[in-house]
């Protein structure tokens, strides 16, 4: 059994491609693997909180000295991370704000990328990740064309910090399927989108 986390983070309901395509995976890979577990995370409509000074001051102390606001402070980080180690693959639906992602999927990427539970330092200053073994599938809406032959291209910082950031803490095999050309027309929009269920019906054949 495979146990998979499935977080979107569009504040749109209905409304909202990269939570319709991000189901459209995860229903398909039901269909097609029932016995494994979905874990699932609306950070669009239930947001995590941004990182704060006491989150600070807990996440590099040792939990032994942790005061009750200290514990308090770390809590739901604590909750984020042990639920990110317990999944095996992981399915992200993130639209591009501006170039990037959500202030909704930053926030929890900062709750999860954490010293000695994501991530390490050894004694010469460098680092380590430490989720290892595990697979995961990006699929982002975008407004415009940012794809690589686009003149747009340079302003994708979304799929380059994704990789960096999950890359930085060990989780490196990463598909992306990218939507692009969501508000440029119907037509545009309608070839877009058949082209990543193409790509989802493909990703589920390898993943």
């Amino acid at each position: 059994m495979v146990n998979i986390l499935h977080i979107d983070s569009s504040p749109r309901a209905e409304r909202s491609h990269s939570r319709e395509l991000s189901k459209e995976f995860v229903s398909a890979w039901r269909a097609a693997h029932s016995e494994d577990a979905v874990a699932y995370r609306d950070l669009g409509h239930h947001p995590v909180p941004h990182v704060n000074e006491p989150w600070i001051a807990a996440a590099f102390s040792p939990p032994e000295t942790h005061t009750p606001e200290l514990t308090e402070a770390i809590r739901i980080s604590d909750e984020l991370v042990d639920e990110f180690l317990a999944a095996d693959r992981y399915v992200f639906g993130v639209p591009m704000y501006n170039f990037n992602i959500p202030s909704t999927f930053k926030a929890y990427i900062d709750q999860i990328v954490r010293s000695n539970r994501t991530f390490a330092i050894d004694a010469q200053g460098g680092y380590r990740g430490l989720v290892e073994g595990k697979k995961a599938i990006i699929i982002t809406s975008r407004g415009g064309d940012f794809s690589a032959t686009s003149p747009a291209a340079a302003y994708d910082f979304q799929e380059p910090y994704l990789r960096a950031i999950f890359g930085f803490i060990g989780l490196t095999d990463i598909q992306f399927i990218n939507a692009n050309s969501m508000n440029e027309g119907d037509a545009a929009r309608t070839q877009s989108l058949s082209e990543a269920q193409a790509a989802i019906q493909g990703a589920i054949a390898q993943w």
